[in-house]
């Protein structure tokens, strides 16, 4: 078994051991916290080796501020905040939203039906993945984390009503992801 694995070593003695800068603590830290990280990395990302660069990103940030954790909330809830900005500041440099106007937000906002609560996790983040960056990263931000538009567009520097139409317009391509998903596969069970 390699590492201090199992969750031997609690939160508290984990910070101060990475405050310390010791590598057994690193470690631990970094095997207790990638595997959800990685998923959170996922949702954000266009394709695994981008989650991947923002994994490591997240990590690096997480060794230097570490000592900045004040124990106001879980340290879990921390880091995970830390890995969902790091994951829109990758996004923030690569890409700009276009606005769209309250007419077109309308038109898609009414014709959006939910038809993703039948499908896995992974397979909704295999069609998370397909949407284009903007679309991928202010569904994420309103359905996964729970901002508010006010908040995305805050923190985006866009308008409220460019956060909605992204939103809406994410819903319908996943929906009609979906759709050709079914019709695909009850296209194979009929042959």
């Amino acid at each position: 078994m390699s590492g201090l694995s199992n969750q031997i070593v609690n939160d508290s003695d984990l910070i101060e051991g990475c405050i310390r800068g010791e590598r057994k603590m690193q470690q631990e830290l970094y095997q207790r916290f990638a595997p959800k990280m990685f998923g959170v990395c996922l949702r954000y990302a266009g394709n695994t080796e981008e989650a991947e660069d923002i994994l490591q990103e997240g990590f690096i940030k997480i060794f230097k501020k570490v000592g900045s954790f004040r124990s106001e909330g879980s340290f879990e809830g921390w880091v995970r905040r830390i890995f969902v900005n790091t994951a829109i500041e990758h996004f923030r440099r690569k890409t700009y939203l276009q606005p769209v106007t309250e007419r077109e937000e309308e038109t898609i906002e009414g014709s959006y039906l939910s038809v993703l609560d039948s499908l896995a996790e992974k397979d909704i983040i295999a069609l998370v993945q397909q949407l284009s960056p903007g679309y991928r990263t202010v569904f994420n931000m309103y359905v996964v984390e729970g901002y508010t538009h006010k908040q995305i567009a805050d923190i985006l520097g866009i308008s409220e009503g460019t956060s909605k139409s992204q939103l809406s317009r994410a819903k319908i391509i996943l929906q009609e992801m979906v759709r050709k998903n079914i019709d695909q596969q009850s296209g194979r069970k009929s042959k």
